[in-house]
């Protein structure tokens, strides 16, 4: 008899140590990844961008709240936020508290489908059925019946009332010591809310350096930002897989991007030019899938510098 469930019971006691971690531990062991980009013009001064990304605020969640304070003390030249930073239709005010050091620096932001509408439960099985059926969000999928709507006014109000710039199918400015920095951003490609059509044309001459930002890094947004010459490009939304396998990687995007290129930095290739791809795993999870494993929950501080030093030509 104990030969019989021997295999059982340990194939469970394995299971319930791994969801421990990956909720207990993984999900809050938050991390700083460093990232070196050679992107600027030619005797441009190095810029460091912080990257923050699918926050999925819930309330209560203090030790994510003081880790996202504590960034500021990196004192990068600007932040970009790629969206996601809702869980909770009540987490605006936390979010702006964790937030408020940063907004002291100069910013820009995006919104993702989780700003606008609350997260249900749902089956992680089925990001898997979407991957082979080629569905993902609202792209292929029925629209969304019943959604619970977020407060996402709000959360943009206090972003603007920072001075952050709302990249929302538009483009905006930095001024960083004299330098300009040009972002085209877009809305949530997993949506449907993408409007490229309105900030196509690619970077302008005034500016200094020109980049892209959107949250879902879906391909015809990457195609687009590519062919119309923008260096680098930063999204977020994938949560870099949340659920991945040692050794192996993640089993999923929720977009049409590989899995290769799920987080970190890689480079996309359309029209006969390269740009530069960073994808952040961010900082949250679902309230209802509120794990992670082998997929730690990041931002990122990227150094962008001369081009000369290496990379794209």
């Amino acid at each position: 008899m104990r030969a019989r469930y021997g295999i059982p019971l340990g194939i469970t006691a394995a299971g319930a140590a791994g969801l421990l971690y990956a909720a207990g531990f993984e999900a809050r062991s938050f991390r700083l990844r460093r990232v070196t980009v050679p992107v600027l013009p030619s005797g441009m001064r190095p810029l460091r961008v912080l990257h923050v990304s699918d926050i999925h605020m819930v309330g209560g969640q203090r030790k994510k709240q003081r880790w996202l304070r504590s960034l500021a003390g990196l004192r990068p030249d600007f932040v970009i936020n790629t969206g996601d930073n809702l869980s909770d239709p009540e987490g605006v005010p936390e979010v702006l508290d964790a937030l408020g050091p940063l907004m002291e620096f100069p910013g820009a932001y995006v919104f993702g489908s989780n700003d606008y509408y609350g997260p249900t439960p749902r089956n992680p099985g089925r990001y898997l059925i979407e991957k082979l059926q080629g569905r993902h969000g609202l792209n292929g999928n029925p629209p969304v019946v019943g959604a619970v709507h977020n407060p996402w006014e709000d959360l943009r109000d206090g972003f603007d009332s920072a001075g952050w710039l709302n990249l929302t199918n538009t483009r905006g400015t930095l001024k960083i010591e004299g330098t300009s920095v040009e972002l085209t951003g877009l809305d949530d490609p997993h949506i449907k809310r993408d409007r490229y059509l309105e900030v196509a044309g690619g970077p302008s001459d005034a500016a200094d350096f020109s980049m892209g930002v959107v949250h879902a890094p879906y391909l015809r947004v990457l195609d687009s930002f590519t062919a119309d010459g923008y260096p680098l490009i930063l999204a977020g939304h994938t949560h870099g897989g949340q659920l991945c396998i040692p050794f192996y990687g993640a089993l999923v995007t929720n977009c049409d991007l590989d899995t290769d290129r799920v987080k970190d930095l890689s480079t996309h290739t359309a029209d006969g030019r390269t740009s530069y791809l960073y994808v952040s795993a961010g900082c949250g999870t679902s309230r209802y899938t509120p794990v992670r494993f082998a997929c730690p929950p990041e931002a990122t501080l990227l150094t962008l510098v001369d081009r000369d030093q290496g990379g794209l030509r």
